[in-house]
């Protein structure tokens, strides 16, 4: 795995100097893809990972950050990324749901984040505004559920692909009955204490399967209750989002002036300084035990494998995902004291016994310490150029 990986970064931007040493000429290479760096590093958690042959489906993509005037510079590096080698994005797809709920809320009147509402047939009242705080404090799927239903399929599907431009398809909700039902529940809102009004059902399209994608049919077998059936598990018709489009819009988020207003969702100032608050906000400081909402809960790089808090001068924006085996986080890390900002994105398949839906998966083994290990190794690259520069 080593030797594949000087390999790839032979197409990431090495230099290749020779040398002339006893009247022999040698061969010196000097990695400069601090993404490949990461990937070579020698400890446990990221070793486990790229020396086996186990099939994890790794895909990365870091950003490098530099600031000039009002201007940002990315570089990008990507290792194995490809739209087309389909993962299961789970709870990622909440991100992107989450700002269009804030966003169509513009075109609503009597109806803000601060609007109490219910679902039909749901015994919570909540608001938009809290629903935003549990998907990102602690990855909540109800609460995606509630937001999915004020949207519907069609309009999440229509919005996002006018200001994306790579892929993506959201077509259904997540971990519960009729996840796929293509009619959602009307909404009721409280105009005051004692007058409501509803908005009403929307009809959507049904998902069409992904078949021009790779791998959307998954492992040797999996579980239908309690059957197990060998046949690859079929992912065709549930949500697709990619990593380059996870990134892209990870970007339009967090750098959002650095983008026209029709390459972007459409977010007052204080909507978008909300989310980007609800985005690093720890489950601890919005009332979530945290014995068991540790800082790390939802932030996989970096904290994933500690429950020791956050230091105060690192905020992690970000939206994490597990489900059938695949973890996955999309990340702007800053840390505030050293001057030390990037973007980083990564998702990993951990399923050894090749079955899907028998709960059986290698998350605190070895994905997790990966994605852990991996956030560290990029920071301290960061850090060491940051030092070389000062």
């Amino acid at each position: 795995m080593l030797r594949q990986i000087f390999i790839f970064s032979i197409f990431c931007g090495m230099f290749l100097l020779f040398s002339t040493c006893n009247n022999t000429k040698q061969l010196t290479i000097e990695v400069t893809n601090p993404l490949v760096l990461a990937l070579d590093s020698k400890k446990a958690a990221i070793k486990k990972v790229m020396d086996s042959s186990a099939p994890f489906n790794l895909q990365i993509k870091y950003s490098k950050i530099k600031r000039e005037g009002d201007s940002i510079i990315f570089t990008d590096y990507d290792f194995q990324v490809d739209s087309t080698n389909y993962f299961y994005p789970a709870s990622t797809v909440k991100f992107p749901v989450a700002l269009l709920a804030l966003s169509k809320l513009n075109s609503l009147p009597n109806f803000d984040r601060f609007t109490p509402f219910y679902i039909e047939g749901d015994t919570v009242v909540t608001t938009i505004k809290r629903e935003i705080e549990k998907i990102f404090a602690v990855s909540d799927n109800m609460a995606f559920n509630r937001l999915f239903e004020f949207l519907g399929q069609d309009y999440i599907n229509k919005e996002l692909n006018n200001i994306l431009q790579g892929p993506i398809r959201i077509s259904h909700r997540l971990s519960t009955d009729e996840a796929d039902e293509i009619t959602t529940k009307p909404i009721i809102i409280y105009l005051n204490d004692s007058t409501t009004t509803q908005l009403p059902a929307i009809i959507n399209t049904s998902a069409k399967p992904l078949h021009r994608l790779k791998a959307t049919k998954k492992g040797k077998g999996y579980y239908e209750e309690d059957s197990l059936i060998y046949d690859g598990f079929d992912f065709s018709k549930k949500n697709y989002y990619p990593i380059e489009t996870q990134h892209e819009f990870l970007k339009k988020v967090i750098f959002a002036n650095q983008y026209k207003p029709n390459e972007k969702l459409n977010l007052s100032k204080k909507q978008l300084a909300f989310v980007h608050k609800a985005m690093h906000t720890l489950p601890r400081n919005i009332g979530y035990d945290a014995s068991m909402y540790y800082d790390g809960y939802c932030k996989f790089f970096l904290f994933g494998d500690t429950k020791e808090n956050i230091p105060e001068n690192i905020k992690i924006y970000n939206k994490v995902g597990d489900a059938y085996g695949t973890l996955t986080d999309c990340a702007y890390v800053v840390d505030s004291k050293n001057k030390i900002e990037f973007l980083l994105n990564a998702t990993i398949l951990v399923n050894k016994n090749d079955l899907f839906n028998d709960n059986n998966y290698e998350y605190e083994e070895i994905g997790i310490p990966f994605l852990a290990e991996l956030g560290r190794e990029i920071y301290a690259i960061e850090l060491t150029g940051k030092r070389k520069d000062n």
